[in-house]
């Protein structure tokens, strides 16, 4: 029984993976060079806005991922490695970028994976100093790195991008960059995730003293609300710093807001946009915090010590993912170009909400990719 219900479940993901390959090779044929962000009924070129320039590295960090799972010397690994690279070359130019509080997405989902496929030192140099950049952000007097909203404000996303910084650290010995990750992450700790593992989406500061004033919201419902993708955000950053710094505490942090996901979310595992959201908002989910989620809950479960907990963690995603494939695909509309339909970028603008995300699209490959390796 078990042996066939493993069966069933790589069947379906590795289905969900020939899909999510044939949209970005549509994509790719049909607006070459185009780096999409979200998509507007189901079309991914449009003039909609965008809030801030942090997604480009999604779109070739799924080709990254397709290239790693190719066979070395076929012609699709060709043709993945040929596209990646073509799309990944551009981001370079961000590496100096000293407004954005976003390389580690960006630099993360694509530098970062053709340096483990081939170990050139030129792609390192990339990283180091990208992580450099992103230091520069740093606020002594609150220890946290600030948010590109203002010079007081600190955002739960960031938790993806230090660890950016710790692999900077790492490969350099440079002490005063680690210092300034793990202050970062201890801060973030303290003021924004609460003691029953939810979060919050910003944290105010006092920019003279560095005095915490208040949480707050970009994207969420209320300052004082749980912004789902915000959570994913946290259990999968303090996760990934965790594997970087083997500080305890950050793991124990990642198994909070993992806990409180699993025990705040629906049945089937696909959040609300917010936790909190008044009724008439409920029903509004967000799978892209699932697929997010479910990337988080893979990596959690593979660090902690207990395997019992462990297990129930990696059930968990493989249940969302089933989910996801099952129920959100946009398989069935021929003219959706994205993988993931329902997923959210920002209520209060208006923008993407029930669409395809390239965030949604980049970890629901992601931790397709993750599972079929433990199944």
């Amino acid at each position: 029984m078990i042996q066939f219900v493993q069966d069933t479940d790589r069947n379906l993901l590795e289905e969900a993976l020939r899909f999510a390959q044939q949209q970005v090779r549509h994509v790719i044929e049909q607006h070459p060079d185009f780096y999409p962000m979200y998509t507007r009924d189901g079309r991914w070129r449009h003039d909609g806005e965008t809030w801030a320039d942090w997604c480009t590295g999604f779109f070739p960090g799924m080709m990254w991922i397709f290239r790693r799972r190719a066979d070395e010397g076929s012609a699709e690994a060709r043709y993945w490695q040929e596209q990646a690279i073509r799309y990944t070359q551009p981001i370079e130019q961000r590496k100096t970028d000293k407004q954005s509080q976003d390389l580690g997405f960006l630099f993360f989902s694509t530098y970062y994976r053709w340096y483990r496929l081939t170990g050139e030192a030129k792609l390192k140099e990339v990283l180091v100093e990208a992580g450099r950049t992103l230091a520069g952000r740093y606020r002594e007097a609150g220890q946290y790195l600030s948010s590109f909203v203002s010079d007081d404000s600190l955002f739960i996303d960031l938790m993806m991008n230090v660890g950016l910084i710790f692999f900077a650290a790492n490969e350099t010995g440079d002490k005063r960059l680690r210092e300034i990750a793990v202050r970062h992450c201890l801060t973030t700790r303290r003021t924004l995730v609460r003691g029953d593992g939810s979060t919050a989406h910003e944290g105010i500061f006092d920019i003279e003293t560095g005095e915490f004033i208040r949480q707050s919201t970009q994207q969420g419902y209320r300052g004082d609300s749980c912004w789902s993708r915000g959570l994913a955000w946290a259990m999968y950053g303090f996760a990934t710093c965790h594997e970087y710094s083997r500080d305890t505490r950050l793991l124990a942090t990642a198994e909070a807001c993992a806990d409180y996901f699993l025990r705040h979310t629906n049945a089937d595992g696909i959040p609300p946009w917010d936790f909190l959201a008044p009724a008439s908002r409920r029903n509004l989910l967000d799978t892209s915090a699932a697929a997010i989620a479910a990337s988080a809950l893979l990596r959690v479960g593979r660090l902690l010590t207990d395997p019992v907990k462990g297990h129930l963690y990696s059930a968990s995603a493989l249940m969302i993912l089933r989910m996801l494939c099952e129920k959100h695909l946009g398989k069935k509309d021929k003219k959706w170009e994205g993988i993931l339909k329902g997923g959210v970028y920002h209520v209060h603008k208006e923008l993407g909400v029930d669409e395809s995300v390239i965030w949604g699209e980049y970890f629901f490959v992601e931790a397709l990719d993750q599972a079929l390796r433990q199944l």
